[in-house]
C-alpha cells in the first residue's frame, strides 16, 4: 500500500511552524468532514487520512520520529495510539477539541473554579434643567447586591467549602452538539460556577452575596442632556461567590422647565410681546439659567414666529468648552380688555391705514380675490 507523506496530505512544507499545521488542519478536515460530504467514502478515507497526518505532526515527539524514520517510526504499535498512528476524528465535536481546546478550556489542565460577574444596574435620575447646566452632587439609595461578610463571599457556611461540579467538571459549561456543530451551554448544576456547595452559608444561601440598599454620591457634570449615561464602575451587583461586581449605569431625564426648552446645546423660549413694542421696537429682558439677566432688542416691526439668538447664553458643552446659544422665538400678542381711550385711539390709527403697514396681510387678501374671479367667470 502506498502511503502519501504527512506533510503533503496537509498541504503545508515540512518546516512550516504548529500555527500553520494546524490552519491547514482545520480547512482540510472542515472540507472532508464525511457529514459534509453526504458519507462519501473517498471524503471519508482522506478525512481520516489527513487526521493521522495531524495527529503525527503536532505532537514534537511524534514528528521528530516521522522526520527521521517515516512512517515506519509508528509500524508495530510505536508511540502508541490505534497501531498505525492514526486518530479518529468521528465528529466535528473532536476537530474543534482539537483545535480550539487551549482557548475554551477543553483540555485536561487546570480546572479553576469559574467567576461569575455581577449583573449591571440602571438607575433613571430626573435632574432640572437648571441643574443639568451647572452640574451637582446627587446622593442616590440604590438597592443592589454585597458580598456576604460571614462566609467570605464563598457562599459556603463557615468551616466548609465547596468541590468541583460532576457535571460539568468544574468548567461551568456543558457540551450539547446540534448537527455539525457543537454548542456549549451554561452548566445547570452548578450554574456555570464550576463548584457545587453541599453546606451554604445560611446567611446568603450558597451565593456569596446578600441584599443591601446602598448610599452613593454621584456627580452630575454640567451640561448633561436627556439620555446621557454615566457609568460607574464596579457599584452594580456583586458577582456570585466572589466574582467581580457589575457596574451602576444612571440615565439622566431633565424635568419641564417653565420657560426653556433645549435641544443639543442650544435653549429655546417663547417671548410675547405687545403689538406696539412690535411695531415700534424695544427691548425685554429674558433671565438666562447663567444666573444673568439678558436684554433682547426688539426691531421695528418684528413679525411672531421671528427667532433672536443670544450668543453664548445656552447650555454648556458636556465636559467641553463654551456654551451654546439661546434663542428666543417672539409671540406677538394682541391685546384685549382695551380701555375706552385706547380703543379710541386705535379707532384713528385704522382710519390712517393705507395697507402699506401690513403687506402679508394686503398681498393675502389680493391672492383670495384673484382666486374668486377666477371661480366665477
Amino acid at each position: 500500500m502506498v502511503e502519501t507523506d504527512y506533510y503533503e496530505l496537509l498541504q503545508v512544507d515540512r518546516t512550516a511552524d504548529d500555527k500553520t499545521i494546524k490552519s491547514a488542519y482545520r480547512r482540510l478536515a472542515m472540507e472532508c468532514h464525511p457529514d459534509r460530504n453526504g458519507g462519501c467514502t473517498d471524503a471519508e478515507a482522506r478525512f481520516k487520512a489527513i487526521s493521522e497526518a495531524y495527529d503525527c505532526l503536532k505532537d514534537p515527539q511524534k514528528r521528530a520520529a516521522y522526520d527521521r524514520f517515516g512512517h515506519a517510526a509508528f509500524r508495530n504499535g510505536g508511540f502508541g495510539g490505534n497501531g498505525n498512528g492514526a486518530q479518529d476524528f468521528g465528529s466535528f465535536a473532536d476537530i474543534f477539541d482539537n483545535i480550539f481546546g487551549e482557548f475554551m478550556n477543553a483540555g485536561h489542565g487546570d480546572r479553576r473554579r469559574n467567576v461569575l460577574r455581577g449583573s449591571d444596574l440602571r438607575y433613571d435620575l430626573e435632574v432640572r434643567l437648571e441643574d443639568a447646566y451647572s452640574g451637582r452632587e446627587v446622593e442616590l439609595q440604590v438597592d443592589t447586591t454585597a458580598p456576604c461578610e460571614p462566609c467570605g463571599a464563598t457562599g459556603a457556611k463557615v468551616g466548609t467549602s465547596a468541590s468541583t461540579c460532576r457535571m460539568c467538571g468544574g468548567r461551568g459549561q456543558v457540551r450539547a452538539r446540534q448537527g455539525f456543530f457543537v454548542v456549549e451551554q451554561t452548566c445547570p448544576s452548578c450554574r456555570g460556577v464550576g463548584e457545587k456547595i453541599a453546606d451554604p452559608c445560611p446567611s446568603c444561601r450558597g451565593e456569596g452575596r446578600v441584599e443591601k440598599r446602598k448610599s452613593l454620591t454621584v456627580k452630575i457634570p454640567a451640561g448633561v442632556d436627556e439620555g446621557t449615561r454615566i457609568r460607574l464602575a464596579g457599584e452594580g451587583e456583586a458577582g456570585i461567590r466572589g466574582g467581580p461586581p457589575g457596574d451602576l449605569y444612571i440615565f439622566i431625564h431633565l424635568a419641564r422647565h417653565a420657560i426653556f426648552s433645549r435641544e443639543g446645546t442650544t435653549l429655546f423660549a417663547r417671548c410675547p410681546v405687545s403689538f406696539t413694542t412690535a411695531a415700534l421696537g424695544g427691548c425685554v429682558q429674558v433671565p438666562g439659567l447663567d444666573k444673568q439677566m439678558h436684554e433682547i432688542k426688539i426691531p421695528v416691526g418684528i413679525q411672531s414666529g421671528k427667532q433672536l439668538r443670544q450668543r453664548g447664553a445656552g447650555m454648556p458643552v458636556i465636559n467641553g468648552r463654551g456654551h451654546g446659544d439661546m434663542v428666543i422665538e417672539i409671540q406677538v400678542e394682541t391685546p384685549t380688555g382695551l380701555s375706552a381711550r385706547q380703543r379710541e385711539l386705535l379707532e384713528q390709527f385704522r382710519e390712517t391705514e393705507t395697507g402699506d403697514e401690513c403687506p402679508a396681510s394686503r398681498g393675502f387678501f389680493q391672492k383670495l380675490k384673484s382666486v374668486w374671479e377666477e371661480l366665477t367667470e
